[in-house]
């Protein structure tokens, strides 16, 4: 486990540079970035200038698609676990730092999806100007209809039709799709839905977001939040045509692209909600710390269960640490499907714990806890979607015991073995 905590000289110089970024030049433009989001449908129209000003510095100091491990040679060379330390820096300003680096979320997964899966030419297409920042992009799986924690169920229709593929399907929870720079959707639907393998039955195909027959309908809200520019939109698909050449890996292959994608994504959300947490209890400290602050003559910090909170604070993020470093550290030494456990693991381990760190801070706040002078309740919002988002807690608990319970018999085997050679030793000693 130690080797856990070790960092690469270019990665401690990458985490100095960033966590000086982040601390001096990301906080302090989170209230200016808030200020500059539009107003009404201006929300949908605007992007907050302040946001290309941080781009800007971030390419200058080299911190620039940080994510993209040392497998691709678009990437900058770190592994998964560098990335881990350098992720959760970011996750301290969750609406601003990652996407000054171009590392936020959808666009990380879907650039992952061309840098592995695209063609020469999807590549140049889409992955290029992705990775330069000048566009951005969704992936549209979630359906408004159907159950889509278990994506089998989805309905969506991509059909052949000649040389084209004709969409038609109604999504929702569609990250960044209410963005004005979003131009590319990763689209999954059911391209051969009478396959007797259910898991070959969907493919991913490429839509330009200027494709006629989309139609954003709606941005959902998560507890009043919409997160705009980007949301998370509503969308109908009706005779979307792309050209066959839009397809990703190959018509069947939808389960292996997303699997492919949502490892390393899911782990990032998870080194992000590290981040968030630090940063939580850090305004916990300060908060009950503060001599101002009194409540029956003492401090916060000196009631007893104040106390027992931050020390129970501190405890559950350095375990969650351990375990988000463990599973990227895993992903390295095997593969996305390697890892499957110990991504399922922090996937529900640490929403969790950050959910708990959030209540107890917004608690010693009191009432400003939960209104826009701090970002916990932002943060909360957050927080329970994780819970969600990338497959629910029970999926991931439910794939957790199945792979536990399959040591049944192993463990059996074993148990027998040892009372066999504890009664041997028993006679044995019985003669003595």
């Amino acid at each position: 486990m130690a080797t856990l905590f070790e960092m690469s000289p270019r990665c401690q110089e990458l985490h100095k540079k960033l966590t000086d970024f982040v601390q001096n030049d990301c906080l302090p433009a989170e209230e200016v970035f808030e200020s500059q989001v539009g107003k009404g449908d201006q929300r949908w129209k605007v992007i907050p200038p302040i946001m290309e000003e941080l781009k800007a510095k971030a390419k200058s100091l080299g911190l620039w698609n940080l994510f993209l491990h040392k497998g691709y040679p678009e990437g900058p060379g770190l592994t998964n676990l560098e990335y881990a330390h350098l992720c959760e820096i970011t996750g301290r300003v969750p609406r601003v730092a990652p996407e000054a680096i171009n590392c936020s979320a959808p666009d990380t997964g879907n650039m992952e999806v061309f840098a592995k899966y695209g063609t020469p030419e999807q590549k140049q297409k889409y992955l290029v100007p992705l990775m330069n920042g000048q566009i951005r992009s969704a992936f549209a799986m979630t359906e408004y209809a159907v159950s889509s924690s278990d994506a089998t169920n989805i309905e969506t229709s991509i059909e052949r039709v000649g040389d084209h593929y004709i969409i038609n399907g109604h999504k929702w929870w569609i990250s960044g799709a209410g963005d004005p720079r979003c131009k590319v959707y990763l689209v999954m639907g059911k391209s051969d839905p009478r396959n007797k393998d259910k898991y070959r039955q969907q493919s991913i195909v490429i839509v330009p977001a200027d494709t006629p027959g989309i139609d954003v309908i709606r941005p959902m809200q998560v507890f009043g939040y919409d997160d705009a520019p980007e949301g998370h939109c509503e969308i109908k698909f009706t005779n979307v045509k792309v050209p066959v050449s839009n397809i990703i890996l190959g018509e069947g292959r939808g389960f292996e692209v997303i699997q492919g994608r949502l490892g390393p994504g899911r782990i990032h959300h998870c080194m992000r909600a590290i981040g968030m947490a630090e940063r939580t209890l850090e305004l916990m400290i300060e908060r009950v710390t503060d001599p101002s602050r009194r409540t029956f003559g003492k401090i916060l910090a000196r009631h007893g269960t104040v106390a027992a909170d931050v020390a129970r604070m501190r405890i559950e993020i350095n375990a969650a640490r351990l375990m988000v470093l463990q599973a990227a550290d895993k992903i390295d030494k095997t593969d996305a499907k390697g890892a499957m456990r110990d991504i399922a693991m922090a996937k529900v381990l640490v929403p969790n714990m950050l959910q708990r760190v959030l209540d107890l801070a917004m608690q010693a706040h009191g009432a400003a806890g939960l209104s826009q002078d701090f970002p916990l309740a932002r943060f909360y919002a957050g927080a329970r979607t994780l819970r969600i988002a990338d497959g629910p807690d029970e999926v991931h608990i439910q794939q957790l015991a199945r792979q536990e319970l399959l040591r049944g018999s192993d463990i059996r085997a074993k148990t027998a073995a040892m009372k066999i050679r504890r009664q041997e030793i028993l006679a044995k000693g019985s003669k003595l």
